[in-house]
């Protein structure tokens, strides 16, 4: 058994705390938005779980390469980690923007390019753990699931840049805002210190439960090792 390294119970503690204070300011700090009301709080934890989930899956395209250039086992179970957390945390993201969408576009969902190019990232990695469950050789799983998360990733930017290629009912918050029939709003001092904690604690809590998913398939990896060992014997 692996023992728990103090700086991590310290990282659960801080991320713990980070996403408590960011719910607060979510809903006890920042104004209410005069035009959506009280669904547009959505709006802070729907675009900090998107954030997540699009640095997971950057986080699996890194390992990927860096297990390519090592070979190393720990890469591989980093990028698995990465995506199995990342896949919950988009689809969250996801969820969260058809409750925002309901009220203000009086629809649960549309195939609106953002909307679209984030369902097809979701498959996209939905479909690694397909591959990963298909192949039975350790080596060979871990060396097509780093090609395909590299390739993957790079679904991910054009789901990011999608409102700003193309014309879109979906608002950009960031750096400008469309009308309020679309959901576009400027945002406040109060605002903004809402949302950019959000991302902070977000972030930070990935990072969390990262190292915890790290330990576990390090753990998975050692059970694995000692019954080829004991069939090794046996046979």
């Amino acid at each position: 058994m692996l023992d728990k390294p103090r700086l991590l119970t310290g990282l659960d503690i801080l991320s713990a705390l980070m996403v408590l204070i960011a719910a607060a300011l979510v809903f006890f700090y920042a104004p209410v938005e005069q035009l959506m009301g009280q669904v547009q709080k959505v709006f802070y934890f729907h675009v900090a779980t998107a954030w997540v989930g699009m640095l997971g899956f950057m986080v699996a395209g890194v390992a990927g390469v860096l297990y390519l250039r090592t070979e190393k086992e720990k890469w591989d179970i980093a990028g698995l980690g990465a995506v199995e957390i990342s896949l919950v945390f988009f689809m969250v993201a996801i969820i969260m923007g058809s409750i925002w969408a309901r009220p203000i576009w009086n629809t649960w969902w549309t195939w609106d390019p953002r909307l679209t190019t984030a369902a097809i990232v979701e498959l996209i990695y939905a479909a690694y753990l397909l591959l990963r469950s298909g192949l039975d050789d350790p080596g060979k799983r871990a060396r097509f699931s780093a090609i395909y998360a590299i390739f993957g990733f790079f679904s991910v930017p054009l789901t990011f840049i999608s409102i700003r290629l193309v014309r879109t009912i979906h608002p950009v918050v960031i750096g400008s805002a469309e009308a309020a029939s679309q959901g576009g709003f400027n945002m406040d001092a109060p605002m903004k210190t809402a949302f950019f904690f959000s991302l902070a604690a977000f972030s930070v809590f990935f990072a969390d439960l990262l190292w915890h998913r790290i330990r576990m398939g390090k753990l998975q990896s050692k059970v694995n090792q000692l019954r080829y060992q004991s069939y090794e014997k046996e046979s």
